[in-house]
């Protein structure tokens, strides 16, 4: 141990220590070292030795009574936590430096090294070193001991969709990587029409509930279960259970609106085709080009569902197009498209053309469709349509045929796609073909649709060759300026723990 006499020098003649006559300088206590040090001990009473609890499996120390913090070794966190054990202890002194002394780093001992001063006989300052050891001791955090349980999980958010197509689920699913929302998850599990996110905590689960409401128009319902009950502390713990529903409406839907509701949104017609899902349902006109936005609210006051299901759509061939002078609006008509072009078509099916039989449509893709292309629609004049508001309209109302979007070669499409998208690390109950059709779906809707990609990171691929962005005859393609490039951090540059932590 090492003693520091602080004095206050007031000549430089020496004097007499009065316990064993040693000539010193002098100082108030008139005392040399040896003899300070032993009447008096400035370090009694603060403890020498301390325990810090560890937990092995999320790498967190203890801070009492509760809370489990991240440290490093050797950190500003880690001394805080070594000096709040004899935060008490160090009140009678004056801390005047802690540090760490190097100590194995699999040995569980941690060494502290610290100076304090004390005014002790007659005024006199006595400065001393000394070194506290902390024993390092295995204990299971709470969370990590429910993980073993079985039982980690306090709330879970379950989100559905009633359709059979996953369009809505796979942007909900970049937005909620763009966010960084999957970071509190304890477990994302995917199942047959829906995710369920699993939570530690309600307030966690609560969080991700505002996030879906603000994103895509849904409602939700919360339940609670008592799982244990001390009747001594009066401490219940629940597990809470959230359900979301989103609207059962996907992009290239075609719905039939009721009556009252077509009214409120402008006298537009009750057959429309769904342009967009975003926090609201984007519905456009195809023989108007009027457009109108559907929030969740509205469309639970006023439900309806879509007529066919994305395997109805069928391959037509443009026979003749004609675009159309924009139409005088009628009494109390809402907004119009200015994306989209208005034009009367005669289309035939591809699977039909050794007959005559033409039909005859208005859409709203004249901007992109011209004769001999191939587009994806929906017949309405050959099909059964088992709607409530479908089956009471006027038959001549109703369209013979629907042109939902144009048809491209899609091997071509996948093999220039030099772009990718992250994904959710989560449990499937299992991968069918038709998932990997529906994915593909929503890369070209992506493409397609430049207000969905504002919302979505989009990544460069660099095992696919970069080409021109100016091919004008071929699909829609995304540029090279709305791509970010995917950080790849390397183990042998940084180490392992380095990798893990920029990652």
């Amino acid at each position: 141990t090492e003693l520091l006499l602080v004095t206050d020098f007031s000549s430089l003649c020496s004097s007499l220590c009065c316990q064993c006559g040693v000539p010193i300088p002098p100082n108030p206590a008139n005392m040399c070292v040896g003899c300070l040090r032993a009447q008096v001990d400035i370090t009694e009473g603060i403890p020498k030795q301390g325990t810090l609890h560890f937990c092995k499996q999320c790498e967190r120390y203890l801070q009492p009574p509760g809370t489990w913090i991240q440290c490093t070794l050797e950190s500003r966190e880690l001394l805080a936590l070594c000096l709040k054990k004899i935060k008490a202890s160090l009140s009678k002194v004056r801390l005047i430096d802690a540090g760490f002394i190097w100590t194995e780093p699999h040995s569980k001992r941690l060494k502290l090294k610290l100076t304090v001063q004390k005014e002790v006989i007659n005024g006199a300052v006595l400065q001393q070193v000394f070194v506290v050891e902390y024993i390092v001791q295995s204990q299971m955090c709470e969370d990590c001991h429910r993980i073993e349980a079985k039982d980690f999980w306090k709330a879970v958010v379950q989100v559905r969709q009633k359709t059979l197509h996953k369009k809505t689920f796979y942007y909900l699913e970049q937005l909620i990587l763009k966010h960084r929302l999957h970071q509190n998850t304890l477990r994302i599990k995917e199942i047959h029409d829906g995710l369920d996110f699993y939570y530690s905590s309600k307030q966690q689960a609560q969080k991700m509930v505002d996030f879906l409401q603000c994103t895509v128009p849904s409602r939700s319902k919360s339940s609670q279960r008592l799982i244990s009950h001390d009747i001594h502390s009066n401490v219940y713990n629940y597990k809470s259970t959230f359900s979301v529903e989103i609207v059962p409406i996907c992009k290239d839907n075609v719905v039939c609106l009721s009556p009252k509701l077509a009214q409120s949104l402008g006298n537009m017609s009750q057959i429309c085709v769904c342009i967009r899902v975003t926090s609201t349902i984007h519905l456009i006109d195809p023989s108007t080009l009027q457009i109108a936005e559907i929030d969740g609210n509205t469309y639970w006051r006023h439900p309806f569902n879509s007529l066919f299901h994305p395997k109805q759509l069928e391959e037509f061939i443009i026979m003749d197009i004609n675009r159309v002078q924009e139409k005088k609006k009628g009494a109390g008509a809402g907004a119009r498209s200015n994306k989209h072009t208005l034009a009367e078509a005669w289309v035939q099916k591809t699977s039909e053309l050794n007959t005559d039989h033409q039909y005859f449509c208005c859409t709203h893709l004249g901007h992109i469709l011209n004769p001999g292309d191939l587009v994806l629609g929906f017949d309405l004049a050959n099909c059964n349509l088992n709607d409530e508001f479908a089956n009471k309209m006027d038959p001549h109302n109703i369209p013979d045929v629907v042109l939902i979007k144009k048809s491209y070669d899609r091997t071509k499409r996948q093999r220039r796609r030099n772009w990718k998208l992250k994904e959710l690390e989560r449990d499937r109950e299992g991968t069918d073909t038709d998932d990997e059709r529906q994915y593909q779906d929503f890369l070209e809707d992506l493409e397609e649709d430049e207000a969905i990609r504002k919302n979505v990171n989009i990544y460069r691929n660099a095992d696919i060759p970069v080409e021109s962005d100016t091919d004008d005859d071929g699909p829609p393609r995304i540029s090279l300026a709305e791509m970010l490039e995917d950080l790849h951090i390397s183990e042998d540059a940084t180490g392992g723990e380095g990798a893990n932590m920029m990652t």
